[in-house]
């Protein structure tokens, strides 16, 4: 039986006793794929609230198991929770997004709560959170809602993320928006895997490329990258559902540039096949990889034939431009 004991909204912190608010996201899964679902977690946060009631017969047998609380005894032990806290004073939903898309990629069968906000104001509340944000040299992303004029060599990416991963705030999206800026060649042919609300893919073509193919599992993603593309006027940039690299379209050619905005394990699980999207000369960005992991993707990268030319870090992620050896 795993719980760590915190309340979903009021939280003591270190720094003698100062309180904040939280918001809780909380997944629920079958107890067979909690592991799994610790480890996504733990890419948000490593302090995480875990759940499992699963032990809670061997714990009758114990000379406490008369203190146990009735809920605890009626709890389903047949599924587990595991949450993490986002302070208040950031938004959640990149988070939310974030765990949305890496359960569909890892196909866990995921239940996700929120704890300690009203279903009826997610649509508004998170937007305070986003303002425009400048990225690199030239990219600045600005929400859809924001008013924003750009200075003589910005190019202002419009962003309405709905819930799809991918906003600009978060670390690993920016290091790949940093990456892109170097690597996107003019009239290259561009390959997106995982692309969240499409925002790399349109990155890209706003920075040259000729043509952008984007994917994603999730068919939220598909659809709110869709609206993106379309309301930003690029008609040389599809977005359609795909598992990794299973559904992706080779009919215009192999790529130059392929982007994974993805996690470690499932970058890896793609590199034995990535090449044989990619032309010769071609240059893949990785991103989502926790700097723990890094040595792991770097070795698989090696393995099947790929060489790291970029290293960039920011904030505990890292992001990998690699090319074909």
């Amino acid at each position: 039986m795993r719980q760590k004991d915190m309340t979903d909204k009021d939280y003591v912190c270190e720094d003698y006793g100062t309180v904040k608010e939280w918001t809780q996201l909380r997944v629920t899964v079958p107890l067979s794929q909690l592991d799994e679902l610790v480890a996504l977690m733990s890419m948000i946060n490593n302090n995480l609230m875990i759940e499992d009631f699963s032990d809670i017969d061997t714990n009758l047998k114990t000379c406490y198991g008369d203190l146990i609380d009735e809920k605890i005894l009626q709890a389903d032990k047949t599924v587990a929770s595991v949450s993490v806290f986002v302070p208040s004073d950031r938004s959640y939903m990149d988070d939310l997004a974030y765990i949305r898309s890496r359960l569909e990629e890892n196909h866990l069968d995921g239940k996700i709560e929120i704890v300690g906000v009203n279903e009826e104001d997610w649509a508004n509340s998170w937007k305070q959170y986003y303002k425009p944000i400048k990225i690199g040299e030239k990219i600045v992303i600005c929400p859809a809602w924001e008013s924003y004029k750009p200075a003589e060599g910005e190019l202002v990416i419009r962003m309405d993320p709905g819930m799809a991963f991918g906003t600009g705030t978060h670390e690993t999206t920016r290091l790949v928006i940093r990456l892109l800026e170097k690597y996107t060649g003019d009239g290259c042919h561009m390959l997106d895997v995982g692309t969240g609300t499409g925002i790399l893919a349109i990155c890209a073509s706003r920075l040259g490329a000729k043509t952008c193919r984007a994917y994603d599992i999730d068919p939220t993603a598909v659809r709110v990258a869709r609206e993106n593309i379309k309301d930003s006027g690029l008609t040389n940039v599809t977005c359609d559902q795909s598992d990794l690299l299973k559904q992706v379209s080779l009919e215009e050619g192999k790529y130059d540039l392929v982007c994974a905005n993805i996690v470690a394990d499932i970058i890896i699980r793609m590199t034995p096949d990535v090449g044989s999207y990619m032309k010769d000369d071609a240059i893949l960005l990785a991103s989502g990889i926790i700097e723990e992991r890094a040595d792991d993707v770097i070795a698989a990268f090696n393995a099947y034939g790929f060489e790291v030319v970029e290293y960039l870090t920011d904030n505990g992620w890292c992001g990998l431009a690699v090319k074909k050896a």
